[in-house]
């Protein structure tokens, strides 16, 4: 993992300010959800991206009965009830 050497402190609620560099590189838009979770001593912060719930691909979602699904799957899944 490669530093970028911004160093930002968090206030007493707990959070921090995710610098304007930061937000731009990864295109994060006031609002947008973020994952958190951790890998060994590493906090991770990761935008998140709604992804099928069979094959895992972030492209083309929508939702079928509150879960997300491809359109990929769905037409697998349709060709199979046949």
């Amino acid at each position: 993992m490669k530093s970028i050497g911004i160093v930002r402190k968090v206030d007493e609620l707990g959070r921090i300010v995710l610098p304007i560099e930061l937000r731009r590189k990864f295109d994060i838009e006031e609002k947008d959800a973020l994952e958190i979770y951790t890998e060994d001593d590493c906090i991770i912060l990761k935008k998140y991206e709604p992804s099928c719930i069979f094959c895992g691909d972030a492209k083309d979602i929508f939702q079928f009965n509150g879960k997300n699904i491809c359109h990929s799957c769905a037409k697998t899944i349709g060709n199979s009830s046949k």
